[in-house]
C-alpha cells in the first residue's frame, strides 16, 4: 500500500511542477517518397497544468495536425513531444492508446453516437476507464449532464438535440472522467454566437474546477478572451505566443 501511495504522490507532483505538454524541435510530414511534404516545422511549445490556451491561424496552417499529435491520435515523427511526462515521439500503438485515456476530446462535429442517448454517450466514456467500473457510472453521467444544463434531456437521442445541446453532451463526455488535458478542435464552428459563447464558458468553468488544461483550436474571434494564452500558427510554424491575433485574423 505504501508503494501505491508513493506512486500517486509522484504523479501529483509531476502535474504541478512539469508542463503537461512539452514540445521541442517537432517536425511532421505527410506522404512518402517524392510525395513527402513537411507540414510542421521546428515547433517548440510548453503548456502548464490548468492553462486555457487557444491556438489560431489560417486554415491549413497545421493547427489540427499539431492537436492530433498532442492527443496521441497519430504518431509524432521527429523531435520531442512529451505529454504528461511521457515521450510519445516514436511511441507504440499501445502507449498511445493508454495516453488517449487521459485526454478528453471535443470536435467540431461533436461525434456523438447517434444510436445512444445523451446519458449513454457520456456513460460510454466512463466505461473505457477501469477506475470507474466499480462506481455508479450512471449517476456520474447524470450528474455531469446536470452540470452542463441537460438534466431534462438525458434520455434524448442526438437527432432530437440542438447543435448547442449536442456540443454540451460532447463536453460532458470529454470531462466526465476528469482528464488532465482537454483538446478541442473548432468546438464553436457550427454554433451561433450565443450557443458558441455558452459552450466555451462552460468548458472554461469545468476545466478550472477540475484543474484541467485546455487547448482549443479556433477561428472564432468571439471567444479569444477566455484564453490565458493565444498561440498563432502559420504555414506549419508557431509564429507567436500571446499576441494580438485578432488583427492578424482579419
Amino acid at each position: 500500500m505504501l508503494h501505491e501511495s508513493q506512486s500517486k504522490t509522484s504523479e501529483s507532483t509531476f502535474s504541478i511542477l512539469e508542463p503537461v505538454i512539452s514540445i521541442h524541435n517537432l517536425n511532421h510530414y505527410f506522404g512518402e517518397g517524392t510525395l513527402r511534404k513537411q507540414v510542421l516545422f521546428d515547433i517548440n511549445l510548453e503548456i502548464n497544468a490548468g492553462d486555457i490556451v487557444i491556438m489560431t491561424g489560417p486554415s491549413g496552417s497545421g493547427k489540427t495536425t499539431l492537436l492530433t499529435l498532442m492527443g496521441g491520435l497519430r504518431s509524432a515523427q521527429e523531435g520531442s513531444l512529451k505529454i504528461l511526462g511521457q515521450e510519445i515521439c516514436g511511441a507504440k500503438k499501445q502507449q498511445l492508446t493508454k495516453l488517449r485515456r487521459q485526454i478528453g476530446y471535443i470536435f467540431q462535429a461533436h461525434n456523438l453516437m447517434t444510436f445512444l442517448t445523451a446519458q449513454e454517450n457520456v456513460r460510454m466514456s466512463l466505461e473505457l476507464h477501469d477506475d470507474f467500473l466499480n462506481q455508479d457510472i450512471d449517476a456520474k453521467a447524470i450528474a455531469i449532464l446536470e452540470t452542463v444544463g441537460l438534466i431534462d434531456h438525458i434520455k434524448y437521442y442526438p437527432e432530437n438535440l440542438s447543435g448547442g445541446q449536442k456540443q454540451r453532451v460532447a463536453i460532458a463526455r470529454a470531462l466526465v472522467s476528469h482528464p488532465k488535458i482537454v483538446l478541442a478542435d473548432e468546438p464553436t464552428a457550427a454554433l451561433d454566437k450565443k450557443s458558441g459563447r455558452d459552450v466555451v464558458e462552460l468548458m472554461q468553468k469545468l476545466a478550472k474546477e477540475q484543474g484541467c488544461t485546455i487547448l482549443l483550436v479556433t477561428h472564432d474571434n468571439r471567444i479569444l478572451d477566455i484564453a490565458d494564452r493565444i498561440i498563432y500558427m502559420e504555414d506549419g510554424q508557431l509564429k507567436s505566443d500571446n499576441v494580438d491575433v485578432v488583427a492578424k485574423m482579419h
